[in-house]
């Protein structure tokens, strides 16, 4: 009974192997990150700054990349640099991601 056992846990993870392998060829190639259209810029006022905590609340726009509707919501920053010199009121242009399951802005430009 044991020697059955074990050919039949040998044939399963065979079995999981081989499709794991096929399915890995069959995948196509993610295209470089280069070749991809660069995601536009969402208009955004500043309505509260955090910059020990790196977190900036934003009115904004549609954010198409995220599928997110125009609100006012707090982000992440991916660098606390990005809010020096930024106050309360201001017109801002950004780009936000889902980075590890935040919506964090990578990329802040004040509109002058």
């Amino acid at each position: 009974m044991m020697k059955v056992h074990h050919i039949l846990i040998a044939a399963i993870l065979e079995a999981a192997a081989a499709q794991a392998s096929a399915q890995g060829m069959s995948m196509p190639a993610k295209p470089a990150a280069a070749s991809a259209p660069a995601m536009p810029l969402v208009d955004g006022e500043v309505r509260k700054l955090d910059p020990a905590a790196g977190l900036v609340v934003l009115q904004h726009g549609d954010i198409p990349n995220l599928a997110m509707p125009g609100m006012t919501m707090g982000f992440d920053v991916a660098d606390k640099k990005m809010l020096n010199g930024l106050k309360v009121g201001d017109k801002v242009r950004f780009q936000a991601e889902m980075i590890k399951g935040k919506a964090t802005v990578t990329e802040l430009k004040t509109v002058k």
